[in-house]
């Protein structure tokens, strides 16, 4: 073996441990974020109860951690295009920390929405600055790390309100909430120590304007296309507890349908980016959506105990497309605008997550649950030309 040989395998096992590191990193950071999201869901009976709140008040209060967290993204991802991706990433992570530890110092109502603000603003940096870490990280290979990062975000959905809920059998709430900003301290170091630097993103003026043109034009496709996908999925699990309870399943039954839901969901985002990865963008599109189609009008029309089959297959036909999604922003961007681009394309989705179960259940109080649950299903296979209009801005 020559000089040159050696030194270029020493540099490329060096940028394989690299990007192993960035991959392990931003997992734990995800988990972590993730579960500041969802353990809200465990804490809120017990703010009613502790402070007296309606429920018009506890949705204000998830609905400030959620505007914080979906409405900075965007400022969050031109910050990362001037200052190294990982310091503002640590910073998020701290500052998330921080309204956690300030929701168990907090006396009432007011202490815990400015809390949640503070808490929601620095969950704004972990999705778009963690995907863009990935992807430099991974390169042209990103599909399948970006697929496995999605994932350990769902082991934190699941993982973290659990051992919440455990804990607070035996300490009160604010130790747990105290304990979540003790975790995201720890992790908050961890990515100042180990993370690789990521960089500002910048690329050359002249390279990014001659690609601007059909990137930008390609990203906006794709992000209609993942606000539609996100819209479908919120849309359908809206109504799947009703038209569970239409076929007889009692609330443990529905329970346990919603959970075949999410573990497929789970798998789907690990499966899928994979299957991006080597069928391509277009093909995997086609498939989940045509099959979400199909397995939506399943649920509709089949007996309880089929459906119940068919639950997980739908969990990982629902979510395992944002995977292939989030895998083919890189592609379509010009490298010094990746932060920027994810941050754009989250917004957008957790927007039509928001919004999507309105539109559908104004439709449902219109027409029945029924027409409504056909809706979403129209929308999956709605998505389908529009992923052949993609195809032209995607090279596979």
């Amino acid at each position: 073996m020559t000089e040159a040989t050696s030194q270029a395998a020493g540099q490329a096992s060096q940028g394989s441990q690299r990007a192993t590191t960035t991959l392990t990193v931003t997992g734990i950071n995800h988990a972590l974020h993730d579960g500041f999201t969802d353990v809200i869901y465990v804490l809120l009976p017990i703010w009613q109860t502790e402070f007296a709140l309606g429920y018009g008040v506890l949705a204000m209060l998830k609905g400030i951690y959620s505007g914080a967290m979906a409405g900075l993204q965007i400022p969050a991802g031109r910050i990362a295009e001037r200052i190294d991706g990982k310091i503002v990433l640590a910073l998020g992570t701290l500052v998330a920390a921080a309204g956690y530890a300030l929701a168990g110092l907090s006396g009432g109502m007011f202490g815990l929405g400015l809390a949640l603000a503070v808490a929601g603003a620095g969950s704004s940096t972990q999705h778009p600055l963690a995907s863009a870490a990935v992807s430099r990280a991974y390169g042209r290979a990103a599909r399948r790390p970006l697929g496995i990062y999605n994932f350990t975000g769902d082991l934190g959905k699941a993982s973290i309100p659990a051992l919440i809920s455990l804990l607070l059998v035996s300490v009160s709430w604010r130790h747990a909430v105290l304990a979540l900003g003790g975790a995201g301290l720890v992790v908050s170091v961890c990515i100042a120590v180990w993370m690789p630097r990521v960089g500002g993103g910048h690329a050359s003026a002249s390279k990014a304007s001659v690609r601007q043109g059909k990137e930008r034009g390609g990203f906006y496709w794709l992000l209609t296309i993942g606000m539609l996908d996100s819209g479908v999925r919120t849309g359908f699990l809206t109504f799947l507890p009703f038209l569970l309870r239409m076929k007889g399943a009692s609330l443990p039954i529905n329970g346990f349908a919603l959970a075949l839901v999410f573990v497929g969901g789970a798998a789907g985002k690990f499966a899928c980016g994979w299957l991006g990865e080597r069928m391509g963008t277009v093909r995997t599109v086609l498939v989940t959506e045509a099959a979400t189609a199909a397995l939506i009008l399943g649920v509709l029309l089949l007996p309880l105990a089929p459906v119940m089959v068919l639950l997980p297959a739908l969990g990982v036909m629902l979510n395992g497309t944002s995977s292939v999604l989030y895998g083919t922003v890189p592609e379509l961007t010009p490298s010094h605008m990746t932060e920027r681009a994810f941050a754009l394309f989250y917004t957008g989705a957790i927007g039509s997550s928001a919004s999507a179960p309105v539109l559908y259940g104004l439709l449902g109080d219109i027409s029945g649950p029924s027409v409504a649950t056909v809706a979403t299903a129209c929308t999956a296979l709605a998505i389908c030309p529009l992923t052949l209009v993609l195809q032209w801005h995607l090279v596979e």
